[in-house]
């Protein structure tokens, strides 16, 4: 998930507009526009991609945090276990995406950009924020969510292609915002386990249930029913509008805030926190 682009906000919806204006100056997300070249897939292939080396890494310098949150080690990684990771985004490169399944191509996607983005902090730490790599073309980029990190099927693909121009329309399944990390305390948690065509959808509902009953996904306060911002920068993914929003959250709330959120007046405000994910 970035904030690498201003998204046109011509249609948005009242309530959003509102919630940016409390938020002054936040950056949302870009629409989702579907990069066709990416379309092609292998309905009966039985090709299976190996994640080993990501899942090595992840066990090694991903933790779980008490307050909920997991974290990674980046300054604890060693150069041996940087250039395996290297080896293994150099590995995914070269695999035939367009000959696998759908199932195998979505678990690709989100394992790849899970591990380009631990890479691309490895490479900048020690930082305070992922919005400080400013790496991405332009003279107003922020962050590394634009640069052209890999080549897939001799592609140049950046963080923002996989996200916004792959997995977000071809699966149109707002489950991705909680399986792809952007390396913040405020983002849904990286998973220990890599993705796999098997366990996706599990995975998927997990992370969609751990973050929307953690408090930085909902809360409320004194105002009201404070949500993350990423419900507000990807409003259309999540429902348009202010009750098809509050309507997924409630979908994977537990019984308790489930209830709070069928009494709630709408959403009062909004928050995210880009500080990096470190476990120091």
């Amino acid at each position: 998930m970035s904030a690498g682009a201003v998204r046109r906000h011509g249609a948005a919806a009242p309530w959003i507009a509102i919630a940016l204006v409390l938020a002054a100056g936040v950056e949302a997300a870009p629409e989702a526009e579907l990069w066709q070249r990416w379309v092609v897939h292998a309905p009966e292939s039985t090709l299976a991609i190996d994640h080993r080396e990501w899942q090595v890494f992840l066990d090694s310098y991903l933790f779980a945090g008490a307050d909920g949150v997991n974290r990674v080690a980046y300054g604890r990684v060693s150069a041996a276990d940087r250039a395996r990771l290297a080896d293994y985004v150099l590995r995914l490169s070269g695999v035939p995406v367009s000959a696998l399944n759908r199932s195998e191509q979505r678990a690709y996607w989100i394992n790849l950009y899970n591990a380009l983005t631990v890479r691309v902090v490895v490479e900048h730490y020690p930082v305070a924020s992922i919005r400080d790599i400013d790496i991405s073309p332009g003279l107003f980029a922020d962050g590394p969510w634009r640069k052209k990190l890999v080549e897939v099927e001799n592609v140049p693909v950046s963080l923002d292609d996989i996200e916004h121009r792959i997995l977000r329309p071809i699966w149109r399944d707002p489950r991705i915002h909680y399986a792809v990390n952007c390396a913040a305390v405020g983002c849904p948690n990286l998973q220990p386990l890599v993705y796999s065509a098997a366990n996706a959808e599990r995975l998927l509902s997990e992370g969609a249930r751990a973050y929307v009953n953690h408090p930085r996904g909902v809360r409320f306060d004194k105002g009201g029913l404070v949500v993350s911002s990423l419900y507000v920068w990807y409003a259309d993914d999540f429902g348009d509008d202010e009750a098809g929003v509050i309507a997924h959250l409630a979908g994977f709330a537990d019984p308790a805030l489930r209830a709070r959120l069928k009494s709630a007046r709408g959403v009062a405000d909004h928050a995210y926190d880009w500080a990096l994910n470190d476990a120091r």
